[in-house]
């Protein structure tokens, strides 16, 4: 494992479906961690915050803390203060995120204006009144940013779809294009290199997204590594527009990997 300093792992649907912890998948990181190896679970989740996702999967079995969770709600948070301090943030979003979103004002009243339309991940919130107020105020001139592209994602009942397949509707409709923080965003993966203090050429990114996770680190300059579980289907996997540069069945092989 000398080669490699740092993994990146994406969370759901590689070492959890519907945050149950896949075959192997403890044993894996325990084992990637005791050969001392930098972790950095970096996710697209914007349902639960860092504290919430690191309690979770500690719970589970999981040798992680909050400090190793980077989620695009919290990748956001700069992205906001850096391009667009003080602004007013309209959030579209399933799930409490406050937490993580640090310095960003969010006013999701009737009376207030706002500068930006920030799209979190899908659920029950996404009727058609709120994506239609998100369109009005695209419509005069608010930023669109959203936190992933994501269609959908994979859960024990089976795919479910996610917010990306609403942003190419509101993008189409106000005629604007998204800015997007969190993956396939090379700013996300910079984020997360920097947090552990490598470079892109010694680190992996496993994840079972070719598109978000896997291509999108390989043009970072990151070896990518795509599992076969979660949303992974073999017709996705075809139409790719790249090649992995590894394929595994699961999480539980990258141990196997990293020796080799």
């Amino acid at each position: 494992m000398d080669a490699v300093r740092a993994v990146l792992i994406d969370i759901d649907g590689v070492l959890t479906v519907s945050w149950q912890p896949l075959p192997g998948a403890v044993r894996a990181l325990r084992e990637i961690r005791a050969a001392g190896i930098a972790v950095a679970l970096v996710t697209n989740t914007t349902s639960r915050t860092r504290a919430s996702v690191a309690e979770t999967l500690s719970g589970a079995g999981f040798p992680v803390s909050a400090e190793d969770v980077l989620t695009a709600p919290a990748v956001t948070a700069g992205y906001l203060a850096d391009r667009c301090p003080g602004a007013r943030c309209s959030l579209l979003n399933s799930g409490d995120i406050r937490e993580d979103l640090v310095g960003v004002s969010v006013v999701n009243d009737e009376e207030t204006v706002p500068d930006v339309v920030l799209l979190g991940g899908a659920g029950p919130e996404f009727d058609y009144a709120a994506l239609n107020r998100a369109f009005g105020h695209l419509q005069r001139g608010a930023r669109l940013v959203a936190m992933h592209r994501n269609l959908y994602w994979r859960t024990d009942e089976g795919l479910q779809l996610d917010s990306g397949a609403f942003l190419v509707g509101l993008e189409r409709a106000a005629r604007v294009e998204a800015e997007v923080t969190g993956k396939p965003s090379p700013a996300f993966f910079e984020a997360a290199l920097t947090r552990l203090g490598v470079g892109a050429n010694q680190a992996l990114m496993v994840g079972d997204d070719i598109e978000n996770d896997v291509l999108a680190a390989q043009r970072a300059g990151i070896t990518g590594v795509l599992v076969r579980t979660g949303k992974y289907q073999p017709e996705t996997h075809r139409a790719a527009s790249g090649e992995p540069d590894h394929v595994l069945d699961s999480f539980a092989d990258l141990p196997a990997l990293l020796r080799r």
